[in-house]
């Protein structure tokens, strides 16, 4: 750690983002009596930890994260359970409407549902242990439609049609990932892996969890919100300051800078470092892929398809034939909300999008000026859906929605005009260039932080955007005790 001198004050150090992984660092030099400033963009802490409330003012939901990815040694999991935070299982039942926006039996969905989860995790398998040979340009779609000739044999009468409904299905990972399967590299699937134990829905949102993780810096660090960067000069001369410029020419002067700006961010800003970043991190930040995972929450005044039957749990409609508003046949994923457990449950389906739905949605609600076309668009967009399930009728006003409140992050610059970063086909050193992301340019008093420089296991979560950051306030609290000792 060439640049560090050995001095008896404490080192000035700047966050540059207010999400959990800034807020995390923070905590952790805070802790060791570091002063710190965090540096956000927005007039709010959270970045994409965020919510609001449902039309009607139903309840308050995530716009962010809403899952916590493993409950073996995960600190989201702990924080949630003690901030009393309702996170657990979703109902486990899948059911699942073909192209033709029938309803399969509950039996066979589930069957078709179990296959797909069966081959994910042959593919977790294959790449654990063959990844290092498999081709760059393989994807998990590639692996899918290899394996299901064993898994539906020809002797099967209907052989033909289940492997169709089994690959249609298969579109689902999508929702996972915020990329098609056809680009989920298969090579680096592995990286797609969380943390051992259950996925847990997070019914009480991240609003607690995230006022936890942001105490310590709100009390014991300088807080800039509205203050958004424009460059970091790094000079890589020893002992001299990093300058952090301001929107609007103001500048700050600072001994080290933890940068936790999105990976979209880092890929369309490169003019923001100055000098520009070496070759082989440029590539790095390159080439691992940023995900558009984007949600839709269509509220109602009752949960109509609740009454007398047993639809609870994950819906499912695969490549609908019977849509005019979805030409492009995109498969829909929605989870229903109103068998959550009280006081958490409410009447409303949650929808995710990913890739070009994602994009052909968020272009279109950011040409529309007013809630009134906003709504008539993204009615006529779900209408052909939700009218499929138990008990819809175009004539009750219990099921008209109250409303719908869709997220927009490849409209937000500051997210990265994205959602989080993901593996796809052609990628050649994934593990690599994470690792590149994680270690920074210390010498040079840049540090990286967010989920795309986490522990492998966690990756593209909110567990590994907390870990990143309290990673990196280790490594610096290290490096200047190693001076001080020197």
């Amino acid at each position: 750690m060439a640049r560090r001198q050995s001095s008896s004050s404490k080192p000035s150090i700047a966050i540059i983002g207010a999400g959990l992984a800034g807020l995390r660092c923070a905590d952790v030099l805070v802790q060791n009596g570091i002063r710190v400033t965090v540096i956000e963009a927005r007039d709010r802490i959270g970045g994409r930890v965020h919510q609001e409330r449902l039309p009607g003012g139903r309840a308050v939901v995530d716009l962010g994260p809403n899952w916590i990815h493993g409950t073996d040694d995960n600190p989201i999991f702990d924080i949630a359970k003690h901030t009393n935070t309702a996170a657990g299982s979703l109902d486990s039942n899948v059911w699942v409407h073909d192209h033709l926006g029938d309803l399969m039996s509950q039996e066979d969905g589930q069957r078709c549902s179990a296959m797909v989860w069966d081959l994910v995790q042959q593919a977790f398998e294959h790449s654990n242990a063959h990844g290092a040979e498999t081709h760059a340009d393989k994807s998990l779609l590639d692996f899918v439609r290899e394996r299901i000739t064993a898994m539906i044999p020809e002797s099967d009468g209907e052989f033909a049609k289940k492997r169709e409904t089994v690959l249609r299905l298969a579109e689902m990972w999508g929702t996972f990932v915020g990329s098609p399967v056809s680009q989920q590299s298969l090579k680096y699937f592995w990286l797609e892996e969380c943390l051992e134990g259950e996925n847990l829905f997070c019914a009480g949102t991240y609003k607690k969890i995230l006022d936890h993780i942001a105490a310590p810096a709100m009390a014991g660090a300088d807080i800039m919100l509205n203050a958004k960067v424009t460059e970091i000069t790094h000079p890589p001369q020893s002992g001299n300051k990093v300058k952090v410029q301001l929107d609007g020419g103001r500048h700050l002067l600072f001994d080290e800078v933890v940068v936790t700006a999105p990976l979209g961010w880092l890929k369309r800003h490169p003019e923001a470092f100055n000098p520009r970043l070496p070759a082989r991190l440029t590539k790095a930040i390159n080439s691992i892929g940023y995900g558009c995972l984007e949600k839709v929450y269509v509220t109602f005044p009752t949960a109509f398809w609740l009454v007398g039957t047993k639809m609870s749990g994950f819906i499912e409609w695969i490549t609908p034939t019977y849509a005019p508003s979805n030409p492009r046949r995109w498969h829909q994923d929605a989870f229903e909300l109103g068998s959550l457990s009280a006081p958490d449950n409410h009447p409303t389906l949650l929808f995710y999008t990913f890739g070009e739905q994602s994009k052909h949605m968020t272009s279109t609600l950011a040409q529309l000026t007013t809630e009134a076309e906003r709504t008539a668009f993204l009615t006529d967009f779900f209408q052909p859906y939700y009218s499929l399930l138990p008990n819809y009728s175009a004539e009750s006003s219990d099921c008209h929605p109250l409303g719908f409140l869709a997220t927009e992050w490849l409209n937000d610059e500051l997210a990265g005009n994205g959602s989080y970063s993901n593996f796809q086909v052609g990628l050649e050193n994934g593990d690599k260039d994470i690792e590149i992301m994680r270690e920074g340019l210390p010498d040079q008093g840049i540090w990286f932080a967010g989920e795309h420089t986490a522990p492998f296991v966690a990756v593209g979560t909110a567990t590994g955007a907390y870990w990143s950051g309290e990673m990196v306030g280790k490594r610096i609290i290290e490096a200047y005790a190693r001076v001080e000792q020197s």
